[in-house]
């Protein structure tokens, strides 16, 4: 296992017990359309007679400025005007707002982090100073804790040396909590490089509030590449200074995680995300008759199914279908296992649809709503029968399960139907084995598992051949 793929399944298992938190730098906002810091500091540099491009201390760039004007009006007008609303959060804000990440911390001043949690239908909790610290939000999802302050606050924001070596005393609420953090989760840090003013303050602060009782942590990096630089010799130096800096990121339990391009950071990112989303499963189904099964067979199958997703600790998230419902709810409770279950309330999502709706258009678009909603929580859709009784008083395929199965492949959620089961979850066992790779691509090796669950077999069998399934995505 290469050291990517050990940082994913750590940290999707840190999102899972629900101790993961992130620290953004300024690289997370940059590819937003936020300016770099010395982009930022380029006139304040000009008013002081230096060249930006020849300086590395920005704090001290900025002191320099305060200390020759004796006011910090120009910096905090740099910040207002920069850190504007015109910068969007982009894919990987929303990634990271997608997953239950409960804490945040950032250098940042704009606003990317809280408005992606918003946009992914959550409530940031949002602590920009000290006296923020000190209240609540109701019902919150998140806390964003923005230690160096925010862009609507720019008197406050911490930029200059002054800010820097007083932080102690103005902000020490900041770094209790912090230190609090740092023991009790698993954090990574993104948008960092070696380069940024804030890195060392950082750091030396970590160390300073830890001392021996560190705790594993992550940091996501860029590789240095070759094509940098202008000769092999300069590209040679940094990379053995990288390596040499990695290498002391450990004695403040940092662990460097590398890639070539920061592209990499959405793919590993989207990893993440599968792999946390891929131990929770979302169950479509509802059935009038369950031919070709036989009633009590078909429960038997049902039970097993919620039976063996509980005993294998995976979330279930379903909308509670008629037929479905009552035998995946009573197998998922025989499956709990005494205290080392998880909470029932951690482990299953039952989303009855609202019926009490008159107007068909608007129940269509609320019941819509309500399938991508449940399918945002989960990484693989399992389908089972799917059948109704239509105003006419005929049994039909459930267009509902099909529009589930549609937005689950829109959202990238594995789909799984059971074909074995008849009604409309054959039919689209069909749809995909026709077009297995446009479902699956790259995958052909998963066709074996599909083809177990075409015929009709003993309840035991097809929840094996399920699970078996379930298991081998749940590791891609």
């Amino acid at each position: 296992m290469n050291a990517v793929t050990s940082f994913v399944d750590t940290f999707a298992q840190s999102i899972a017990d629900r101790n993961a938190a992130i620290f953004a730098g300024a690289g997370l906002s940059i590819p937003a359309g936020m300016v770099n810091w010395k982009t930022l500091m380029r006139n304040i540099a000009h008013d002081v007679g230096l060249d930006v491009a020849k300086e590395d201390d920005l704090v001290a760039l900025a002191q320099y400025h305060v200390n020759k004007s004796g006011v910090r009006h120009k910096i905090n007008q740099a910040l207002v005007t920069e850190f504007s609303e015109r910068a969007k959060a982009t894919r990987n804000h929303a990634i990271l707002a997608s997953l239950p990440i409960r804490t945040y911390w950032t250098t940042n001043f704009d606003h990317l982090i809280e408005d992606a949690l918003r946009a992914a239908g959550k409530k940031p909790d949002v602590k920009s100073s000290v006296a923020n610290l000190a209240t609540t939000r109701h019902l919150r999802d998140s806390i964003v804790y923005k230690m160096h302050g925010d862009v609507d606050h720019p008197d406050d924001a911490v930029i200059t040396k002054d800010d820097y070596e007083t932080y102690h005393t103005y902000r020490q609420l900041f770094s209790t909590a912090l230190q609090g953090d740092l023991v009790s989760k698993t954090f990574l840090f993104v948008g960092f490089s070696f380069n940024d003013p804030n890195l060392n303050y950082i750091l030396g602060r970590i160390r300073t509030l830890l001392g021996v009782n560190q705790r594993q942590h992550y940091a996501l990096l860029r590789r240095v590449q070759r094509k940098d630089f202008p000769s092999a010799r300069l590209y040679t130096y940094a990379h053995a200074k990288q390596e040499l800096q990695v290498q002391d990121l450990t004695r403040y339990g940092i662990q460097g995680v590398l890639v070539d391009e920061y592209k990499d950071y959405t793919e590993i990112f989207e990893r993440i995300a599968r792999r946390y989303k891929r131990k929770r499963v979302f169950v479509s189904g509802g059935a009038q008759t369950y031919e070709p099964w036989a009633a009590s067979a078909a429960e038997t199958l049902v039970a097993g199914i919620g039976y063996a997703l509980a005993k294998g600790k995976f979330g279930v998230v379903s909308g509670f279908g008629e037929g479905v419902g009552s035998p995946l709810l009573n197998g998922m409770l025989n499956g709990f296992d005494g205290d080392d279950s998880p909470q029932l309330g951690d482990q299953l999502t039952l989303r009855p649809f609202p019926l009490g709706i008159k107007d068909p258009v608007e129940r269509k678009l609320r019941w819509t709503a309500y399938r991508r909603d449940m399918l945002t929580q989960a990484g693989i859709a399992l389908f089972v029968f799917g059948n109704k009784r239509s105003d006419s008083g005929d049994i039909v395929k459930s267009d509902g399960m099909e529009e589930e199965f549609k937005l689950a492949v829109e959202n990238n959620v594995a789909v799984i139907p059971v074909g074995c089961t008849g009604s409309m979850a054959a039919e689209l066992h069909r749809r995909v084995m026709d077009d297995f790779e446009v479902y699956f691509p790259s995958q052909p090796r998963l066709k074996k598992y599909f083809r177990l669950l075409e015929r009709k077999k003993t309840p035991d069998k097809v929840v094996k051949a399920i699970m078996d399934l379930i298991s081998v995505l749940k590791e891609e």
